[in-house]
């Protein structure tokens, strides 16, 4: 057996690369893709850093390593950035759509999931009475709410939602149609209404919001379209038409009647009876007591018209309602008390237009109401 030969000196230089290739295949391997440190850096970004954030926004406290309260940083916000225009997908305009809730109803949800504008836009908030059926209808909201933001798929999940619960207890003790429509209840009905949908508005409104969508927890059926149909519009208030479906007792078919009574158009009549009224008096539309011979647009719906029609209205429903949230951070909000002998959303149409912001409806674009 020949003599072993000892083994060649490695250089520096081989060793110096060496390790550079190391450190290169380890940065390879382990750090994250483009796409997620984007996704990273929008999820920081979007995290509030003060409670002055939008109220949509995770609160991030901070303390320093000594474990003091580090103090907030002044945020700005440049509100002239935030745009409404009539092509709100392609300029990923953020939409917060509000629901007071009394009763969970499934047809709401489902069709709320049916809804093709992108759900990572789209804030939903609901502000729910603090009795038994409100209880009811918050477990059961938020049994649909783990469904859809947890384990459904990732296109269908909401950017963010929000419950709230109401301070106050409701007027009413029954929740029940033929209870909600009985004119002696109208006013203490719509005044806490009024105060719910200004609580649920006030704290959720957020400085990045383009668009306001009113949306009643009993309107189960829409196109799916309807954010967006309703926007290309570019009116700062408009309203569809609010049907309902029924069963038609003589005929046994399927028909469709008229349910929101409360956007109209002003008439001469009405106004002379308000003229009439006591200071803490209301109008009320759809009774025949108070014949007030506006022209309602649930009565101008035609099954051969055109769906982009638009006519000019003094009141409006909130049924479905879609507001520019510039229009709110004016200062129009739904009142609460008799103004100008009107309430809630009504109220709502009449404090817009004195802050120079007119209403608009749909009469042959249609929406339809839960048939208790």
């Amino acid at each position: 057996m020949g003599p072993v030969r000892s083994l060649r000196r490695t250089s520096p230089l081989t060793l110096l690369v060496g390790a550079v290739l190391c450190i290169v295949i380890i940065v390879f391997l382990f750090s994250p893709s483009s796409e997620d440190a984007a996704a990273a850096r929008a999820k920081h970004a979007k995290a509030a850093s003060n409670p002055l954030s939008p109220p949509t926004s995770a609160f991030r406290k901070s303390n320093d390593k000594n474990g003091v309260r580090v103090p907030p940083p002044v945020i700005h916000y440049h509100m002239n950035n935030v745009t409404t225009t009539s092509d709100p997908v392609a300029n990923r305009e953020t939409i917060l759509i509000l629901t007071p809730l009394a009763r969970f109803y499934q047809q709401y949800w489902d069709n709320l999931m049916k809804l093709s504008y992108p759900h990572e836009l789209i804030t939903l908030a609901f502000i729910i009475p603090k009795n038994k059926e409100g209880n009811a209808a918050t477990a059961a909201l938020q049994e649909q709410i783990t469904k859809t933001q947890k384990s459904g798929p990732e296109k269908l999940r909401f950017g963010s939602i929000i419950i709230e619960r109401q301070d106050f207890e409701p007027p009413l003790a029954s929740q029940s149609e033929a209870e909600r429509h009985k004119m002696e209840n109208q006013k203490a009905r719509r005044a806490a209404m009024s105060r719910a949908r200004n609580s649920l508005l006030f704290t959720t409104l957020g400085p990045s919001t383009s668009w306001v969508l009113w949306l009643d927890a009993d309107v189960i059926e829409t196109p799916p379209t309807l954010i967006q149909d309703l926007a290309a519009h570019d009116k700062p208030i408009i309203v569809p038409n609010c049907f309902q479906r029924y069963t038609d007792p003589k005929t046994k078919q399927m028909a469709e009647r008229p349910y929101d009574f409360n956007s109209w158009q002003d008439s001469d009549t009405a106004k002379k009876l308000g003229e009439k009224l006591g200071p803490d008096e209301i109008l009320l539309e759809g009774y025949a007591e108070m014949a007030t011979y506006r022209t309602l647009m649930a009565y101008l719906s035609s099954d051969q018209g055109d769906p982009k029609q638009e006519i000019n209205l003094d009141g409006v429903g909130g049924t479905a309602l879609l507001v520019k949230a510039e229009v709110h951070r004016d200062g129009a909000m739904f009142p609460p008390f008799p103004f100008y002998h009107l309430i809630e959303t009504e109220g709502f149409a009449k404090m817009a237009k004195r802050l120079g912001w007119s209403a608009f409806g749909l009469p042959n674009y249609k929406v339809y109401h839960y048939n208790e």
